[in-house]
């Protein structure tokens, strides 16, 4: 049971409307962190946050070293105090309902020791359809997908948390609005293998962690994600598409999962992904496409 002194850790990079949105946000809860840690990567760093924000109490670290989420999460670990009990991770591009940060905290003062995780709950109205593929019985058998919400298929496959009606256990959680126990992360770390965009790192961490004490979803504790990446360049794209490939398989390696499963999933996704570029002229979809291809050829490089 926690008492519980509540700190959030939040990476952010060159989003100064974003971060101060969400400070915003938290400064009109109905009941605040006790700290929050903003580990900041931008290329000017803003030093106005603290003054603008005099209700929260704001840490506000400079990172100077590469860019990335999981590693900018590592450093505000190396920041907490000694009484934080429950640590949350947060992006800056997120939104939380006005009594989500109440219901969480309410949470963990009547979670028993076997919960070690809780992710916060995502909007209906920001949660995407699954595709037909992902619904059909086919892909289940295979083991490539999982139509339950947070489970981890063979194929290192994650099907999406989306909306819950209940408190639900699951098998990975998003870094995007979590909390943990203090104790957890004293024993695991984000791995640097992740680094930049750092896509999956959170499927990485909380997969680990859970082959060992339970993650749950806590349905009242809602927020929106409004995804800003998404508005980004051709090259972006390009490079996230081979990082689809490069990261899936790591993860997959990484927990004896299947790795002809993980291929032929990959192998979908590229074709998907092309069927719909072709279809809409949709140049960064074009780029994505390009960087699964590159991301292939770098396995068989490689020997794998």
């Amino acid at each position: 049971m926690i008492s519980c002194d509540f700190c959030i850790i939040i990476p952010t990079r060159n989003r100064p409307h974003d971060i101060r949105s969400l400070l915003d946000n938290l400064s009109h809860q109905s009941a605040k962190p006790n700290q929050i840690i903003i580990v900041d990567a931008s290329d000017v760093p803003d030093s106005n946050l603290k003054e603008e924000f005099p209700d929260l109490s704001i840490a506000h670290h400079i990172y100077k070293s590469d860019p990335s989420a999981a590693a900018q999460r590592n450093a505000g670990l190396s920041m907490l105090g000694d009484d934080t009990e429950l640590v949350g991770f947060v992006d800056d591009d997120i939104i939380f309902e006005s009594d989500a940060i109440k219901v969480m905290i309410d949470f963990w003062k009547s979670a028993d020791n076997t919960v070690c995780g809780a992710a916060f709950n995502l909007s209906e109205s920001d949660v995407l359809p699954i595709g037909f593929f992902k619904r059909s019985r086919l892909a289940e058998w295979f083991g490539i997908y999982q139509t339950r919400p947070g489970a981890v298929a063979q194929s290192g496959w994650h099907s999406r948390l989306g909306q819950v009606e209940e408190d639900a256990e699951v098998e990975w959680v998003s870094t995007c609005a979590v909390c943990w126990r203090r104790e957890v992360l004293e024993k695991h770390r984000f791995d640097p293998f992740f680094q930049g965009y750092s896509y999956l790192e959170d499927l990485d961490f909380s997969y680990s962690v859970s082959r060992q004490c339970r993650l749950m979803v806590v349905a009242d504790a809602r927020f929106q994600h409004h995804h800003h990446h998404q508005g980004l360049g051709a090259q972006w794209y390009k490079e996230f598409g081979r990082m689809e490939v490069r990261n899936r398989l790591y993860f997959v390696r990484k927990y004896g999962l299947s790795v002809w499963r993980c291929y032929l999933g990959l192998g979908i996704r590229f074709f998907q992904t092309l069927l719909q570029a072709l279809k809409s002229g949709n140049k960064a979809l074009f780029s994505r496409a390009w960087g699964n291809l590159a991301g292939f050829m770098d396995s068989i490089k490689g020997g794998t």
